[in-house]
């Protein structure tokens, strides 16, 4: 689907990044300490906070996935996000105030403290991996769609946008990466806005015929609510949403290190909840423009999206459709969803090189050493994720790489079954925990290697093949498994070993202990 943008979408496309990268000068002469530059000085308010975890969790795959999700008669990619608010509400009024007085900066500081070097380097190793995955696919993703909307070479784009985010987060440190995803944020809702308004009111007979279309071919539908955790059923997607929430804003630097950047703990809870409640609406407009896509076809004439999968059908409709200008807006706003996960990844790469590794190793190095070096890890992850964008589009997909990221799964499953242990479960050591995680590292491998097909020389095939001892259940499901196991072993074998005392402030109870003494 390549086609030629009027040269004022081009502009506005272009002038979106030259803004981004001007905008990184605007903070870069703040970006004076380690405090500025990871967690912009504790000065930032709490709306601007919950915007930009907002546009965070938002991202270029959220664009095109869900509209391509709805388009084909399912909403159930919306019940992991339904679940964030639930789980939200019962634990982010003691998870903040205990990272804001647990760490420094590094979430996996916490680990350490509550169990060990080990532990810490396990969850930070973790986060490294996973991102570094989700980074190659939402750059990869983002670039394949702009160079398919502009006809430039993909390349070329991975390249543009590579740069643009390395820099504002090289300049401007997490201040302005903060401020570029409110702007970005606001951008994202006003252009999905705009497409779900044409939508409904573009076709013939206005939003009561998109309506009576959606009804008539059941499109709105979040899964079957049989018991089954083979198939992908609305209670799989439900408890793997449960624990997706818990790992986000618990366990993932991204979200944690938002925190710091509060003036108070109150400010980071109001935080944490603005970003979840503006997520989940525009998480559902997503599914609403999906709907309304097939609807318009239906209308319209399906004629012309004949042959198409359901996730090309929303660019189609951007590039064939829009008219000049708001075509532009959109692509921005794309652009701008790409740049405000991109951006958050490369500061959190940082913080945890300089907090986790650096420090540990170096602590009598100065406040500027750190600063310097924070600055050069960004570079180099950008550089890192350019490459890593290049080789999925060299291979057209995951290739090769889906076998690597694959493997990384095995050994950095269980991070939520970790932090629960530590939270809930005072009589938990490390010597139970690392039990824990073995078990889980060994049972992982058996599953990805007996359910996964990667593509090796051309041919999808098992890594694994155990026939009928093969691990059947929904891929949705081994995530839950791996941190249900780390909790539970963990625990039982904890009792294996000497009990030792507990710092009170890293757990649950220490919490409970402090507000009741303060009432």
């Amino acid at each position: 689907m390549t086609t030629s943008l009027h040269w004022f979408d081009i502009a506005l496309v272009i002038a979106s990044i030259v803004f981004v990268m001007l905008f990184g000068l605007k903070f870069a002469h703040k970006q004076n300490s380690t405090n500025s530059y990871f967690a912009a000085g504790g000065s930032i308010p709490a709306w601007a906070i919950g915007m930009s975890i907002f546009a965070t969790l938002i991202s270029s795959v959220t664009f095109l996935a869900y509209p391509g999700a709805a388009y084909g008669g399912s909403w159930i990619l919306l019940v992991q996000g339904l679940m964030v608010p639930i789980v939200l509400v019962g634990m982010i009024w003691f998870i903040v105030p205990l990272f804001r007085k647990a760490i420094k900066l590094s979430t996996y500081e916490y680990f350490e403290r509550r169990f060990g070097f080990g532990a810490r380097l396990y969850g930070s190793i973790a986060f490294l991996l996973t991102h570094f995955s989700k980074l190659g696919t939402v750059f990869f993703l983002v670039s394949l769609a702009i160079s398919q909307f502009m006809g430039w070479d993909i390349y070329m784009v991975i390249i543009i946008i590579g740069i643009a985010v390395t820099f504002i987060t090289l300049i401007g440190g997490m201040e302005a990466v903060i401020w570029m995803d409110v702007i970005q944020g606001f951008i994202l809702i006003v252009g999905g806005v705009i497409c779900a308004a044409l939508l409904l009111f573009t076709p013939e007979g206005g939003p009561s015929a998109v309506w009576e279309v959606a009804m008539r071919d059941n499109m709105i539908n979040v899964g079957e609510f049989h018991w089954s955790f083979v198939e992908l059923t609305f209670w799989v997607m439900a408890i793997n949403g449960v624990f997706y929430a818990i790992q986000k804003y618990g366990t993932d630097q991204t979200i944690v290190q938002r925190y710091l950047t509060a003036k108070d703990d109150r400010s980071a809870k109001r935080a944490a909840y603005i970003g979840v409640l503006t997520s989940v609406p525009v998480w559902t407009l997503f599914m609403f423009i999906g709907t309304c896509l097939y609807a318009y076809y239906q209308i319209e004439g399906a004629e012309a999206v004949a042959g198409m999968k359901a996730d090309e059908v929303f660019p189609f409709f951007i590039a064939t459709e829009l008219p000049i200008g708001v075509k532009g807006l959109i692509i921005s706003a794309l652009v701008a969803g790409a740049i405000s996960s991109l951006d958050s990844d490369l500061n959190c790469f940082a913080a945890i090189g300089v907090q986790d590794y650096y420090v540990r190793f170096k602590p009598e190095s100065t406040d500027r050493q750190r600063l310097v070096l924070g600055r050069w890890i960004v570079a180099l992850a950008g550089v890192a994720s350019i490459g890593i964008a290049s080789i999925y589009a060299f291979w057209g997909g995951e290739g090769i790489l889906g076998v690597l990221f694959g493997l990384y799964a095995i050994f950095s499953s269980g991070i939520v079954g970790l932090f629960l242990l530590g939270l809930l479960v005072k009589r938990a050591n490390k010597q139970g925990l690392w039990v824990g995680l073995v078990v889980c590292i060994l049972f992982t491998a058996y599953a990805v290697l007996t359910s996964s097909k990667f593509t090796i020389d051309g041919e999808k095939q098992i890594l694994l093949d155990l026939g009928a001892w093969n691990f059947t259940h929904h891929k949705y499901m081994l995530g839950v498994y791996s941190h249900l196991i780390v909790f539970f072993v963990g625990w039982a074998a904890s009792y294996l070993f000497p009990k030792k005392e507990v710092d009170d402030s890293l757990t649950i109870y220490g919490y409970l202990k402090d507000r009741k003494a303060a009432k």
